[in-house]
């Protein structure tokens, strides 16, 4: 198996876990370059280091956002290995273990669900930011926000009003912007 097919598997169980955004290798301001990150409701992030040999894995302690996790991305982490490949009292404190079996992917062992500090969710904010810019790039002379707003141009198109089967922006549910422990207001000094 190649990394590269560990990281589309990986794609793939973040989604079955229920991550509704998901980006694969892009870099961090922090110098950390996800093998996949997803995100799902209130902003929870879920972290999925792929690794093909034990001897990746090992070298893999030396970044620094393992020899300081506090600077890492991720409210759950993971290695994803093929079966055998990690043993569980090998992993850093409170990640979790997914492992590969005849092209299943198995949860080996969790992961704690706040590993992600302050820090990391601002380093999680630049990866999102620098995608969408991104996006913004390849989609010029257009606007990410005008191309947002296409259901605006479909009710211009439609005489005002919305078609059948959509719903305005304002009605959308939006799990993403839920609140969550690490999203409460910060008490006022």
């Amino acid at each position: 198996m190649t990394h590269s097919q560990l990281v589309s598997k990986a794609i793939h169980w973040l989604r079955r876990y229920r991550c509704g955004v998901i980006l694969s290798e892009q870099a961090c301001v922090s110098g950390e370059m996800p093998d996949a990150i997803g995100w799902k409701r209130a902003c929870h992030s879920v972290l999925v280091e792929c690794k093909i040999t034990h001897s990746d894995f090992l070298a893999d302690r030396a970044k620094p956002s393992r020899l300081k996790p506090q600077q890492g991305v991720g409210c759950e982490r993971f290695y994803l290995a093929p079966a055998g490949l990690i043993r569980g009292e090998e992993l850093p404190k409170g990640w979790g273990l997914l492992e590969v079996a005849g092209g299943r992917i198995t949860l080996a062992q969790v992961s704690r669900t706040n590993l992600r500090s302050a820090y990391g969710l601002r380093c999680e904010m630049n990866l999102l930011l620098a995608s969408l810019r991104r996006v913004e790039v390849r989609i010029e002379p257009q606007s990410i926000t005008d191309f947002l707003k296409w259901k605006n141009r479909m009710a211009e198109y439609n005489r005002g009003s919305i078609p059948e089967g959509l719903t305005t922006a304002e009605e959308e549910f939006n799990l993403f912007l839920e609140n969550g422990p690490d999203l409460e207001p910060e008490a006022a000094n």
